[in-house]
């Protein structure tokens, strides 16, 4: 089993930037990553994700701004979040994928706001 833990998240201006980090409890690197946000009242999304072999791909709303990257040495999946906007506030989870094992941080909240 994979524990995740998310930190860097909190209270931003806009246009700023945050970089979240997403820290396994094992071994990651045979994992599919993703970050995924949930923003009140609606469903969660997926925000980006990396392959295990490293391969990337963006929501629609995160493309130029987001960057999505893992170090497979510390066993953390990062989120480099620039331009950020009002509606980019949300709980921003990390899940780890791989066959049918799927597991899921606790999240942490980022918070655009001026």
């Amino acid at each position: 089993q994979v524990q995740l833990v998310e930190s860097g998240g909190g209270l931003v201006q806009p246009g700023g930037s945050l970089r979240l980090s997403c820290a396994a409890s094992g071994s990651i690197f045979n994992y599919n990553m993703g970050w995924y946000r949930q923003a009140p009242g609606k469903q969660r999304e997926l925000v980006a994700a990396i392959t295990s072999s490293g391969s990337t791909n963006y929501a629609d709303s995160a493309k130029g701004r987001f960057t999505i990257s893992r170090d497979n040495i510390k066993n953390t999946v990062y989120l480099q979040m620039n331009s950020l906007k009002p509606e980019d506030t949300a709980v921003y989870y990390c899940k780890a994928t791989r066959i049918i094992l799927e597991y899921w941080g606790q999240g942490t909240q980022v918070t655009v706001s001026s």
